[in-house]
């Protein structure tokens, strides 16, 4: 098990990043936040957590510890992958996961991708109290927003990847291109307006 990498960003995409340890780059999946807060050929740390498939071993990192563990613990929820559980954390962030839960807030639960009511329902009863406590975390830090037609490209393709088709991809996207979003607010908006619905 890859719990942490410490190494070189070597390449920064929308949703996944190439970190350079000792020769060997790995390559992470991450949030757009996470990804917009890493600089291209500086060092960094990433939490880390492998998922093991029959035909894979896949990586996906965090800018904490906490982030990691509350990735791990979604999981634990009948119906739950790490395509969801990432896609949970691109929309909200630990706390406002662990207050909607607490709270029993489906709609908020609903926001996140893949979950409809029954789904946030079993967040609700099978979770509980086991996303621990409250954390702060740093926040990212600001990077430029690429072209704006670099940046549609970028999110119409994070989208397919985390299970919509294309054609729906692009009629979000499309729908939001005028806002003038950076890559990682578009997401998080192409998200929010998809919420559950699968294309």
């Amino acid at each position: 098990m890859i719990a942490q990498l410490r190494g070189t960003i070597e390449e920064i995409g929308l949703d996944a990043v190439t970190v350079l340890v000792q020769g060997i780059g790995f390559r992470v999946l991450v949030t757009p936040q996470t990804a917009q807060g890493l600089e291209r050929g500086a060092e960094a740390t990433l939490s880390t957590s492998m998922v093991v498939r029959e035909d894979s071993l896949t990586l996906f990192g965090f800018r904490s510890g906490d982030e990691r563990d509350v990735f791990e613990r979604l999981q634990t929820v009948s119906g739950v992958g790490p395509r969801i559980a990432l896609a949970a954390l691109s929309v909200l962030t630990p706390d406002d996961l662990r207050s909607a839960v607490s709270r029993s807030d489906l709609t908020v639960l609903q926001r996140i991708p893949g979950v409809g009511k029954k789904s946030a329902q079993r967040l609700v009863l099978e979770i509980g109290d086991k996303l621990g406590s409250a954390a702060v975390l740093p926040g990212a830090g600001e990077t430029p927003a690429p072209a704006e037609g670099e940046t549609e490209t970028e999110v119409r393709a994070a989208l397919v990847q985390l299970g919509w088709t294309e054609p729906v991809a692009a009629k979000t996207v499309e729908s939001l291109s005028g806002n003038r979003l950076g890559a990682s607010d578009l997401l998080r908006a192409a998200l929010v307006k998809l919420g559950g619905s699968r294309g």
